[in-house]
């Protein structure tokens, strides 16, 4: 695999021009895209390439745009990004930076999709409000803490037609201990695998590794190349033994809500 020539294609599909998910809206200038939610609960600087001098004023130019939603947002910062001073400058006009995640991306072909679940898990898709809602709890319960919007923003892609998101969950007795999604995005080689998590008393059981080759599974299916994760620590050592690469380190860097 050609990392520099995938980091290319993944610069100009993924983050220069996404293409809008249910729901969403996509703002391009040329030094700038920003998605944001159709109902205001979140948004996002999904891709810059900026100079210094205008660095600050860029910066506040986002500010003042996204202002008005009155939510919590992000700028999706990435180890290429230039100038290299933007994660400071980023900080000094009041974002918190977040934790650190590899870039990991893999060549569809060359992964196996050999890997079965341990006696008693089942894998399904996730398909109606009440598994989204299910689902999208366990993962709040792993993480921690919740992402506005999800439910509404999940239950959009996998009920759309076509779907641009499938959910998978990996059940016990019918209650979610593990699972995840896939974004695909239109007009891209690149299959997101988002939110991957499983509870703490079923982990090292493999259920994991059969989730990702689930759905490596369905991108293939669906004619895509790649496959790009946003890898946590934990999570990185699992997908590089898959055969995944690191493309990248990304950071958010997350705004306050403004105050009503």
């Amino acid at each position: 695999m050609d990392l520099p020539a995938v980091l290319e294609h993944f610069d100009e599909q993924v983050r220069r021009n996404p293409q809008p998910r249910p729901g969403e809206t996509v703002e391009r200038e040329p030094n700038l895209t920003r998605v944001l939610a159709g109902d205001g609960s979140w948004a996002l600087v999904s891709w810059s390439v900026l100079e210094e001098r205008d660095l600050d004023v860029v910066i506040t130019r986002q500010i003042e745009r996204l202002r008005p939603l009155g939510c919590e947002w992000e700028w999706k910062h990435y180890s290429y990004d230039t100038p290299p001073s933007l994660p400071e400058r980023l900080i000094a006009a009041g974002f918190t930076a977040g934790e650190v995640e590899t870039v990991l991306v893999a060549e569809i072909a060359g992964l196996s999709s050999g890997h079965g679940l341990p006696d008693g898990v089942e894998l399904e898709l996730v398909s109606d409000a009440a598994g989204a809602g299910e689902l999208v709890r366990m993962l709040d319960g792993v993480f921690g803490r919740g992402i506005p919007g999800m439910q509404e923003r999940l239950l959009a892609g996998i009920t759309a037609d076509p779907p641009t998101t499938v959910a998978l969950a990996a059940t016990v007795d019918g209650r979610p201990v593990a699972g995840g999604r896939v974004e695909f995005d239109g007009g891209s080689d690149f299959a997101g695998l988002w939110g991957g998590a499983t509870v703490p008393e079923w982990r090292n059981r493999g259920i994991f590794t059969a989730l990702v080759a689930r759905a490596v599974a369905l991108a293939a299916e669906r004619g895509y190349r790649y496959a790009q994760v946003d890898a946590a620590p934990t999570s990185r050592p699992i997908l590089e033994r898959l055969g995944f690469a690191e493309l990248a380190k990304t950071t958010p860097y997350t705004y306050p809500a403004a105050a009503p």
